[in-house]
C-alpha cells in the first residue's frame, strides 16, 4: 500500500493536470463534433469547410479552459503569446483531422456522416496527442515562482 500512496504523490499533479486537460478536450470535442455535423449535415458545407469551423469554436473554447484551469498554475506570458501559439499549435493539430476526413472523403470516396465522424475522431485522437505534449513544451511553461494558492492575508485581520 506504501507502494501506491508513493506512486500517488509522485505522480498526482501530472494526473490531475491530464484529468482536467481532458475533462476541457472531451467538452471541446463536444463543441467540435457537433458544429461539424450542424455545419455538414444540416447547412450543407463541405466537410473540410465544416471542420475548419467546428475547430476553430472548440479551438476557443479549449484554449479559455486550458488556461484559467488546465495550467493555471504554470507561467502566463502574457495573452497575445499563448493565444497565438496555441492557435498555431491547434492548427498544426487540425492537419490530423483535415487529413483523416480528407483521405475518407476524397480517398475512399465515404461521404457519409458515419464515415465522416469516425475520421473526425481518428483525427482528434491524433491531434490531442501532439496539442498536449505541444502545450506543456511552448504555450503554457512551468512556473519560474510559484504561484500561490491563495493570497497571503485575505480573510485575515492584521492589527497595527
Amino acid at each position: 500500500m506504501e507502494v501506491v500512496k508513493r506512486l500517488y504523490e509522485r505522480f498526482s499533479s501530472l494526473v490531475h493536470e491530464l484529468a482536467k486537460f481532458g475533462s476541457i478536450g472531451a467538452v471541446a470535442f463536444v463543441i467540435d463534433t457537433g458544429l461539424l455535423n450542424f455545419c455538414h449535415v444540416v447547412i450543407g458545407l463541405g466537410p473540410l469547410t465544416s471542420k475548419l469551423a467546428a475547430t476553430v469554436v472548440s479551438t476557443t473554447f479549449a484554449y479559455l479552459g486550458n488556461r484559467y484551469w488546465t495550467f493555471r498554475h504554470r507561467e502566463q506570458t502574457g495573452l497575445g503569446r499563448e493565444y497565438f501559439l496555441f492557435f498555431l499549435l491547434n492548427g498544426i493539430a487540425l492537419l490530423f483531422g483535415i487529413l483523416a476526413i480528407g483521405f475518407t472523403t476524397y480517398t475512399l470516396g465515404l461521404n457519409d456522416t458515419l464515415s465522416v465522424n469516425i475520421s473526425n475522431i481518428v483525427g482528434v485522437g491524433l491531434g490531442t496527442l501532439f496539442r498536449y505534449w505541444s502545450y506543456k513544451k511552448w504555450v503554457f511553461l512551468e512556473a519560474t515562482e510559484p504561484i500561490p494558492v491563495e493570497l497571503p492575508g485575505q480573510g485575515v485581520r492584521q492589527d497595527r
